[in-house]
């Protein structure tokens, strides 16, 4: 059985990236371990929705948790950095934001985790976060140098293959305007890369109920009005039955179907 470590920037990045991955490798009985950059303490909350006295970063790791536990996820660990917000925000700035840590100091906590779990496989994102979110970058500078400290076997890119999207939403029917969190199809240009970037392509249509589900355990950000939870089944099978990858160090032409292929 193998080891999959699956590096995200905040909690509910890792149900909707690599949630079918995770949950079809943990269901054919790999180890699956999540490790989270932040908390996501400046993410944003509903007036009301915290506890008294409730951190937003308290309750975003308790999602975490139910998210992995959903996913059939091992072991979950956070690498103890702060949300770095957006671009030029103040937050971005703060000396213990995660866009601030030193890359070889993070790399080294993170390495230090695949060198104990002796992980086979690794997955952080494609070099411009996916949306060129400060710490989805953050997470590909940190992942890539932590694979090579730790001479993990195989180290991957997630990413999203836009032009598969582009056919599905021309396909479709435009989202009411009212839909919370529906794409703007112009932001497809912009998110993730082409098709004839991906080296490998896995099909987790059989596990999009658990993908869901994790999602889902993700309240505080992800309502149960919103785009993610309120696309009928069929469609988001479709939409979030593939997840893209891209390996690092790969020879030209290569085409997988499957992150373990070749261990």
């Amino acid at each position: 059985m193998a080891t999959i470590v699956t590096f995200h920037a905040h909690p509910d990045d890792e149900a909707i990236a690599t949630g079918g991955v995770m949950a079809k490798y943990a269901d054919e009985g790999h180890r699956v371990v999540l490790v989270v950059a932040t908390k996501g303490e400046h993410g944003e909350v509903a007036e009301g929705f915290l506890d008294a006295n409730e951190t937003l970063a308290e309750r975003r790791v308790r999602e975490t948790e139910e998210a992995a536990r959903r996913l059939g996820v091992a072991r979950v660990e956070f690498l103890g950095y702060t949300d770095s917000g957006m671009m030029g925000t103040p937050e971005n700035e703060a000396a213990d934001s995660f866009w601030q840590a030193d890359v070889d100091e993070a790399a080294s906590k993170l390495a230090a985790l695949l060198t104990e779990e002796r992980a086979d496989v690794l997955t952080m994102y494609y070099d411009n976060g996916n949306y060129g979110h400060p710490d989805h970058i953050q997470v590909h500078r940190v992942g890539g140098r932590a694979g090579e400290l730790a001479g993990t076997p195989k180290v991957y890119e997630a990413t999203v293959n836009r032009d598969y999207l582009k056919r599905l939403m021309a396909a479709a029917p435009t989202p009411p305007p009212e839909t919370p969190d529906a794409p703007d199809p112009d932001f497809l240009d912009t998110l993730g890369v082409t098709e004839d970037r991906i080296t490998t392509e896995v099909d987790v249509r059989k596990f999009t109920d658990a993908k869901r589900a994790a999602m889902a355990a993700h309240a505080s950000q992800i309502g149960e009005t919103s785009f993610f939870l309120t696309m009928p089944e069929d469609v988001f099978r479709e939409g979030f039955g593939v997840e893209w990858f891209i390996l690092r160090g790969a020879p030209p032409g290569t085409r997988e179907s499957d992150l373990l292929e070749g261990l």
